[in-house]
């Protein structure tokens, strides 16, 4: 039996056994993955055991952290120096950072590449912009005044990147003008303070499309405020379920149809409902 693990800490209710357990289903491979909360303390203590799984996921506190102890690093996981995938391969560890791979695949009939505004710029805010860029956005990020040093930091990297880019850094409160695409990287409405909405019903009515990389709950109150004014709005249930994909056609090169893959996302959504109603 294969064997896989999500590694981090705290880990509250998570869904990734969920999510990968089905895919190992529609595989048909025989394995067993788990969650396995380390402690700072632990950490490096720990790393000989992973080192002994086929592979394993990384979240919050450890996605830099676990960089020193690879072999390899994707040029996802380089770009971004930060890993949330680890593929043992016969014995030698090569870290990838899938979650832009999902964001992208769960935003591929989203025009990306045209006026975007973001909220937020920490942790998956960071992966955004920078996709966000490198796929010829206008982008406009919106923070509070706590985020300014790391919104300033990642203007010098989007620079360094990409020196023509057209970005620029706003105040939440100084959002204006009209957007193709609204997209939420903060915590704003995430579970249990779900009846938050990052921005005003006015800022999303100038926004012809909304994503909110928020999954619980499956439905924010940016997302049924923008769909009440007719915009077109996801959720970020399939971006959780698309890293998690990109992550076994590592593994093993799973492969999974759309409807598979469409089928798993609702199946997912309606865990979240059961879950936390």
């Amino acid at each position: 039996m294969l064997k896989y693990t999500l590694i981090g800490h705290p880990l509250a209710h998570s869904m990734s056994p969920f999510i990968h357990q089905k895919l190992f289903e529609i595989s048909g491979i025989n394995a067993e993955y788990n969650c396995t909360d380390i402690s700072r303390n632990d950490f490096e203590d720990k790393i000989s055991e992973l080192s002994m799984l086929d592979g394993f996921n990384v979240t919050i506190p450890y996605k830099t952290e676990i960089i020193p102890h690879l072999d390899i690093l994707d040029e996802t996981a380089e770009r971004y120096k930060s890993v949330n995938c680890v593929h043992n391969n016969n014995g030698r560890l090569i870290g990838y950072n899938t979650d832009c791979d999902g964001f992208l695949r769960s935003l591929k009939d989203f025009p990306l590449n045209k006026n975007v505004l973001l909220l937020g710029c920490g942790g998956v805010g960071r992966m955004i912009a920078i996709e966000a860029i490198l796929h010829g956005a206008t982008l406009t990020i919106a923070i509070i005044e706590e985020a300014r040093e790391i919104a300033k930091t990642l203007l010098d990297e989007i620079s360094q990147i990409s020196p023509d880019s057209n970005v620029q850094l706003i105040a939440m409160d100084e959002i204006n003008g009209e957007f193709d695409l609204l997209i939420n990287a903060t915590p704003v409405g995430m579970y249990p303070r779900a009846n938050a909405c990052p921005v005003s019903e006015k800022v999303i009515s100038r926004c012809k499309n909304v994503f909110d990389a928020i999954y619980n709950p499956v439905k924010t109150k940016l997302i049924t405020t923008a769909q009440g004014l007719g915009k077109r709005a996801v959720g970020g249930m399939a971006m959780l379920v698309l890293q998690a994909v990109k992550a076994h056609e590592i593994w093993y090169n799973g492969t999974f149809t759309t409807e598979q893959i469409d089928k798993l996302i609702a199946e997912s959504e309606q865990k979240v409902e059961a879950d936390f109603k």
